[in-house]
């Protein structure tokens, strides 16, 4: 069977059509956990699953193990069922001592069987053979009755269409600024997205758009003092609105953590440098940038009056220091608080060029 995508797999298994094994594998753990619940919920009735379907932890089995239970015939039921969660830590997956056990099972599966692998934050190495056989090629194809799914992690640009999309998916609307909140805010995590979206949609009046008053109060960000808000007091220069947001920071670190704040600030300001190279962007390149709508295009157009190249690239440069910073690196004994206020002051206050990075 051909590679299959995320979309292909939950529409044949909403079909209930079920292939004999399930290799899900990639750096993005949300369809993995999705596809892999799916089939344990309703591959078979809750009757059947006491007898006929088993959970495996990688760390815990080996591939005789797995295989084991495979080839078990189902007990007074249609299939069975065997989940290998966490499969990248089956210690012999890849090893030649047990290659031929499962390149001869994965060629010639048990039909009644459904195995189904959950290979987290990676990939098969293509160069070994398992994963040379489920990729296959025009010498030998992937074993028939294969699924081979790959997750990959959104781009920066993908994270706010896939989130429109999936509200949309729910019978819901949500707002271009909600999104863009959501999107800058939680990034491409989707696990953490989809939770936080689910809990505003219990939340919706009927008949309103999920908008960015609900996201503030349902994500814990403060309306007036947030990442957002101290961007924008960045723009304008704005020193005291700026020095009353970090007050607000320090004093309630534990729902503004340094790290992502960081990394909304390089997005801005690395987004920002690009658009200096490209100072009159299409629809096609603010689309290519993540930025879709036209109150953020507002931002990075005023932005690219404030801050010239030369200031941009070193505010790229300084943002960069301080994230080595936070993890110890030439900080001292600085607090997370005083890494981003040092940050602000610098991004506020220029200091001669050459000092950047001293």
């Amino acid at each position: 069977m051909p590679v299959s995508s995320p979309d292909e797999i939950l529409k044949q298994l909403q079909q209930r059509q079920f292939a004999p094994v399930y290799f899900l594998q990639g750096e993005e753990p949300y369809y993995i956990d999705l596809v892999a619940d799916l089939l344990e919920q309703h591959v078979l009735p809750e009757p059947d699953k006491g007898f006929n379907q088993v959970v495996l932890y990688g760390k815990d089995t080996d591939v005789a193990g797995i295989l084991s239970q495979a080839k078990r015939y189902p007990m007074m039921a249609e299939r069975s069922v065997v989940i290998v969660k966490e499969a990248q830590a089956v210690a012999d997956l890849e090893t030649e001592k047990a290659w031929p056990f499962l390149e001869a099972y994965l060629k010639n599966p048990l039909p009644s069987t459904v195995l189904v692998f959950c290979y987290k934050h990676k990939t098969l190495d293509a160069r070994k053979k398992l994963g040379k056989l489920l990729a296959g090629d025009k010498k030998e194809p992937a074993p028939a009755g294969t699924v081979l799914m790959t997750s990959k992690k959104l781009y920066d640009n993908q994270v706010a269409p896939w989130l429109t999309s999936y509200v949309r998916s729910k019978g819901q609307q949500i707002t271009p600024q909600a999104t863009n909140m959501l999107a800058e805010y939680i990034g491409g995590e989707l696990s953490r997205l989809t939770n936080e979206v689910d809990k505003m949609l219990l939340n919706l009046l009927p008949g309103h758009s999920l908008d960015e008053d609900l996201v503030q109060r349902m994500v814990g960000i403060s309306k007036e003092y947030n990442i957002f808000e101290l961007q924008t007091a960045l723009i304008r220069r704005d020193v005291l609105k700026a020095n009353r947001i970090l007050l607000y920071f320090e004093a309630n670190p534990k729902n503004n953590p340094l790290i992502p704040n960081l990394t909304l600030l390089f997005n801005y300001f690395s987004r920002l440098l690009a658009l200096h190279q490209n100072p009159n962007p299409s629809d096609a390149d603010w689309l290519k940038l993540g930025v879709r709508s036209a109150f953020a295009r507002r931002d990075y157009q005023t932005g690219l009056k404030v801050f010239d190249f030369h200031r941009t690239r070193d505010i790229v440069h300084l943002i960069r220091r301080a994230d080595a910073q936070s993890k110890g690196i030439d900080s001292g004994s600085m607090t997370d608080g005083e890494i981003l206020r040092e940050l602000i002051w610098l991004i506020l206050h220029p200091v001669p060029r050459h000092a950047v990075g001293a």
